[in-house]
């Protein structure tokens, strides 16, 4: 029950990293509007622009690791039979 439970919080396909890479955006975006409202000027559309950035590293490093799974496993398959 437990591994079901688990599987859930696991990103199996591209569709899924984007998916959860959009939430990710909608979030980041909305603290950076609140960060240019709060500090208004040049730091606040910094603080914009690094939440915005931030996004971006990790949807790469989300997608990367999905490829880097998913050719593990082709690796393993191969080795295995």
């Amino acid at each position: 029950m437990l591994t079901k439970v688990k599987r859930l919080f696991v990103i199996k396909t591209r569709f899924e990293a984007y998916l959860i890479i959009f939430a990710l955006a909608l979030g980041a975006m909305t603290r950076g509007a609140h960060y240019t409202v709060e500090y208004p000027g040049v730091g606040g559309y910094l603080l914009f622009a690094a939440t915005a950035g931030a996004v971006f590293l990790g949807g790469a490093k989300i997608l990367d690791a999905i490829r880097y799974e998913r050719e593990a496993a082709a690796t393993s398959q191969d080795s295995e039979g």
